[in-house]
């Protein structure tokens, strides 16, 4: 994850997912188990949700913007990723004091298969999802691939998963990106000048 912070916003950058790879071990009633999401399935889910919500830690009374307004989302040969132009003051001050920890991702699994690993252990395969939201992580989470949370509804339990995982992050203050625009700008006039002479 990629954090620059400006004056008066963050702007974050990073992949929330990455595709075809296997997560670590999940728990679950029936057991561990890792899960692969296939490529693919995140374009799928950004076409057919255009309004994913943004959050801090998963907390929808948390709400930092969404794909229509600052939370940019595509899938590309890596994975998910994302960019956030969030101009909350308290996620601000978490970027400064370097509490942040990563992305996740809240879901609702819609086709899915299951395999075994070369360990015999249980993978599943996430061919197709809901995409519900995109959260930023602070330190008051533990970004490892939590748990699941369950929605009761009148039909029957709906389970809305969130997966997350740590990430290093790299922050970048406004002054010190000026500096390092500048010494690019430097270098360039340099080259220009070499391929002058």
């Amino acid at each position: 994850m990629k954090v620059e912070i400006r004056a008066d916003y963050v702007l974050i950058k990073g992949y929330v997912n990455a595709v075809e790879r296997d997560s670590r071990l999940l728990p679950s009633p029936k057991g561990t188990f890792v899960e692969q999401v296939r490529a693919g399935t995140w374009q799928r889910a950004i076409s057919e949700n255009e309004d994913i919500a943004l959050l801090l830690n998963h907390d929808w009374t948390r709400k930092l913007g969404s794909t229509k307004e600052n939370l940019k989302l595509k899938e590309d040969n890596i994975g998910l990723y994302a960019e956030a132009k969030i101009y909350d003051a308290d996620v601000i001050q978490k970027a400064r004091n370097n509490e942040l920890r990563g992305w996740s991702f809240g879901f609702v699994p819609q086709k899915q298969s299951w395999g075994k690993t070369d360990n015999d252990v249980d993978r599943r395969y996430l061919d197709d999802v809901k995409l519900n939201e995109v959260s930023i992580i602070d330190k008051s989470m533990l970004p490892c691939y939590s748990g699941t949370s369950i929605e009761a509804r009148a039909e029957g339990d709906i389970y809305i998963e969130t997966r997350s995982i740590e990430d290093n992050i790299e922050v970048i203050e406004q002054e010190q990106r000026s500096q390092e625009e500048s010494e690019q700008d430097k270098k360039i006039k340099l080259m220009r000048l070499e391929l002058e002479i």
